[in-house]
């Protein structure tokens, strides 16, 4: 069996495929090659210009968990799967860890510890003053907050929800969870307006399809209880980012970000500016174990495929 590997990959991480014929699929194929199983380019622009250099594939299997942007290139009888599971570990370490961070302004003081400015640790009240229900205590000002006690709701609940409470448990927090299909302990996507009101950090974690493109809108942001923090690890399109630049700069919401719609975010963006956002540039399952296991896994999927043997991951239907 053939098995279509971007040349990016480092040689190193494709010492676990067995049993199969690694091909290395260049940037910008000047020719067709034959392959069975496809493993896509981590960059878009790359994948699309593999694809209609590729004949005889019946298997494509993207390393992350959204691969919803392969669905449109791809046939439909064409298998695809996903690296659901695989980034479960670094996600949901970076969302526990924007959400402490921002419970603490650290952003706040590192603005401070830039310009140099003890002092001005007061300023920090401010931000616990936006909280719902906060009220100013002229001896001893708020200048952190805690997770505890703080009602988190999780949208978009699989792997990545599962590992993010898991690791919220110990700040005795309480977990509200809510994913497409309602099951035992979980709401359906349409319990959402009730249960957001109740939510002082909301954690999304969702793909992107038409169902989910602008979910949180300006009439479920102004929903959120005032000064919640809003955490997006999933797919920037499921926020309107209007809508949400206009909750920042009224100071009703707080947000931290690992995706963004657009995508790159252009420079000049007003969400850069926006007060009481904290952006990083979808960076969240980047690190070296996480590719490591992605690669891993796939090589244990095309050897599924190899032998004939049901593969695990399979996306059907719209994704």
């Amino acid at each position: 069996m053939r098995v279509g590997v971007d040349e990016a990959i480092a040689e190193a991480q494709l010492r676990l495929f067995e049993g199969v014929e690694l091909l290395r699929i260049p940037a910008d194929p000047q020719q067709d090659i034959a392959v069975d199983f496809w493993i896509p380019a981590v960059s878009r622009a790359t994948a699309a210009r593999q694809w209609p250099r590729l004949t005889g594939v019946k298997v494509v299997h993207g390393l992350w968990a959204g691969v919803e942007w392969l669905r449109p290139m791809i046939p439909k009888d064409v298998t695809l799967c996903n690296g659901r599971g695989v980034f479960d570990t670094p996600v949901a370490e970076w969302v526990v860890g924007v959400i402490l961070a921002t419970q603490k302004y650290l952003p706040f003081y590192l603005s401070l510890q830039a310009r140099g400015d003890w002092a001005g640790k007061r300023g920090a009240e401010e931000l616990f003053m936006m909280t719902e229900g906060a009220e100013r205590d002229a001896e001893f000002p708020a200048l952190a907050d805690e997770v505890f006690g703080k009602t988190v709701l999780i949208v978009g609940y699989g792997s990545i929800g599962k590992a993010v409470e898991a690791r919220l448990a110990p700040f005795g927090c309480s977990i509200l969870r809510v994913a497409r299909t309602a099951r035992d302990g979980i709401e359906p996507v349409s319990a959402l307006d009730g249960l957001l009101p109740r939510a002082d950090i909301v954690v999304l974690i969702m793909p992107s399809t038409p169902d989910t493109r602008h979910l949180f809108d300006a009439d479920r942001l102004a929903r959120m209880k005032r000064g919640a923090l809003l955490v997006n690890a999933g797919r920037g399109s499921v926020i309107d980012t209007d809508a949400l630049v206009a909750a920042l700069a009224d100071k009703r919401l707080r947000a931290a970000l690992d995706v963004t719609d657009p995508e790159p975010l252009p420079p000049e963006h007003p969400l850069w500016r926006a007060p009481n956002v904290l952006i990083t540039p979808h960076v969240a399952s980047d690190t070296p174990r996480a590719m490591e296991k992605a690669v891993a896994f796939v090589a244990l999927q095309a050897g599924r495929y190899a032998r004939g043997e049901a593969l695990e991951n399979v996306i059907t239907g719209d994704y």
